[in-house]
């Protein structure tokens, strides 16, 4: 990929992330925490411009072709089986199977991804929607940031996410399936929400939605309240999305027991 200023590759013009304390910033912080109020996420659509999302895509591909681990597990929706005043045979431990295959930060040091996963203006501005005093990168050289690759059958089954918000950038949509589906405050940290969840995984829940989005589009979501899932990709298109974590604390990491099981390594 041509060495470009990262403002080359990023749709500035529709979201001027990079011009603080101006009235088409603010305007833009107050819309999406408008969203994040009303449904727990909000997008940025075709954020990243087309031509440089397919080129990053193309230089993934080999790497994904040749270096991604298999991720392939049953678990429940909290990947924990040890839930504190839950009997092991309650519903919401209901277990499911979860496939995909991920290449990890420390295999994309140079990528537009990692650029864009670093740059400053696109931290403060998540901040600044999320209401932190400050955002920092993942200390975890692995979990900082994962692209994600679903094929034909595969699919990311119903979890809540350990980070209080995840950001992500969807990379390559699959010609049919592979939607993102999700059920907003589902659980808070006082209530978790058991018979609710029990609804959901039983397919009562009427209040799930589903968001399609197109390659290029930044998806932020507060994913530790907010049960979600993808569902299966068809066809011959795999779907293929970045998640990119961000924390208050400056040093967190995974322990080498999570490592192993989200990416078959400790290191």
């Amino acid at each position: 990929m041509p060495v470009l200023s990262i403002r080359q590759h990023l749709n500035l013009n529709l979201y001027p992330i990079d011009h603080p304390n101006s009235v088409p910033y603010d305007e833009l912080i107050r819309r999406c925490q408008s969203e994040i109020r009303r449904f727990g996420m909000f997008s940025l659509a075709g954020f990243v411009r087309l031509s440089s999302i397919e080129q990053c895509v193309a230089e993934l591909k080999p790497l994904i072709q040749s270096d991604a681990f298999t991720h392939c597990r049953e678990h429940n929706i909290y990947f924990d089986d040890d839930i504190e005043g839950v009997e092991s045979d309650h519903p919401v431990l209901s277990r499911f199977k979860t496939i995909n295959h991920a290449i990890c930060g420390d295999q994309i040091p140079f990528n537009l991804i990692t650029r864009i996963y670093e740059w400053q203006p696109l931290i403060d501005f998540l901040s600044a929607v999320m209401g932190k005093p400050q955002l920092h990168p993942m200390a975890d050289p692995l979990a900082r940031i994962n692209v994600m690759t679903y094929y034909a059958g595969e699919a990311l089954n119903w979890h809540f996410d350990r980070s209080e918000f995840t950001t992500t950038l969807l990379l390559q949509s699959p010609r049919s399936g592979g939607l993102f589906e999700y059920r907003s405050g589902l659980r808070s940290s006082s209530d978790p929400n058991y018979g609710g969840v029990s609804r959901l995984l039983g397919g009562k829940d009427d209040r799930v939605a589903t968001l399609r989005l197109e390659p290029g589009t930044l998806n932020i979501f507060k994913g530790r309240n907010t049960a979600h899932q993808v569902t299966p990709v068809k066809g011959a298109t795999p779907r293929i999305i970045a998640v990119l974590s961000y924390y208050e604390n400056a040093n967190v990491s995974f322990s080498d027991a999570e490592r192993v099981g989200f990416y078959g390594r400790s290191k």
